[in-house]
């Protein structure tokens, strides 16, 4: 048998999703799209789960059964503004990539750097909103909460990779280093440099990787 014709046994292979299984991610994802249309344009607690379903053209119950109540479409919402482009690929994935194809610690730093760059400048609206819900709803709270907690623990990931670039010569921990990336790359940061304290987008990538050479070499 060929490579190619291997190929494409392997390709057969793979089960396709059934016609159910394709409308009801379709319908999910127009869900978690007019749910941060209608986040950003009026904010979360004037944002109903009625309104969302009117939006979608979906019954209310779809709503419920698709993403969840109020705190878990805010949530899908902040997942696909990280995804981005790169969707359905999910942010682990997409940096577990990255990070292997990094050659040295600085072309991992730099890595590190446009991530937050590029992933602040999509996810900033929502996670503004995920703020200013955690003061009112206890779940948008813990989302919030459950959210820096994650970003903290994936980082020990790029800690790991660091060390094994060359980094951390000074003796920090990976779970040092974990908490340097996640205090460095935290989307309060970029809210207050770039969106309060109006520094640039370059400026704010230049900062990122001295700060982050600085911490972690």
């Amino acid at each position: 048998m060929t490579a190619s014709a291997d190929a494409s046994a392997t390709h057969s292979a793979v089960p396709k999703p059934s016609r159910r299984a394709v409308q009801a991610a379709d319908t999910r994802a127009l869900i978690v799209s007019v749910a941060g249309r209608l986040f950003a344009d009026q904010g979360y607690v004037p944002t109903t789960i009625e309104a969302i379903a009117s939006e979608s053209g979906v019954a209310l119950q779809t709503v419920y059964n698709s993403v969840g109540n109020k705190a878990a479409l805010l949530s899908a919402v902040l997942d696909a503004a990280a995804s981005g482009p790169h969707s359905p690929s999910n942010v682990l994935e997409l940096m577990r990539q990255r990070t292997a194809d990094a050659p040295d610690f600085y072309a991992l730093i730099a890595v590190l750097a446009d991530w937050f760059v590029e992933v602040h400048r999509r996810t900033g609206p929502v996670v503004a909103v995920i703020a200013q819900a955690a003061a009112v709803d206890p779940a948008a709270a813990k989302l919030q909460s459950d959210r820096a907690l994650q970003r903290l623990e994936r980082y020990g990931e790029a800690a790991a990779a660091v060390r094994t670039h060359g980094g951390l010569r000074s003796g920090m921990s990976d779970a040092d280093a974990a908490a340097a990336i996640w205090s460095l790359g935290h989307p309060q940061t970029y809210r207050t440099l770039v969106g309060e304290a109006g520094w640039t987008v370059k400026a704010y990538r230049g900062w990122l990787l001295r700060s982050l050479s600085a911490a972690l070499a």
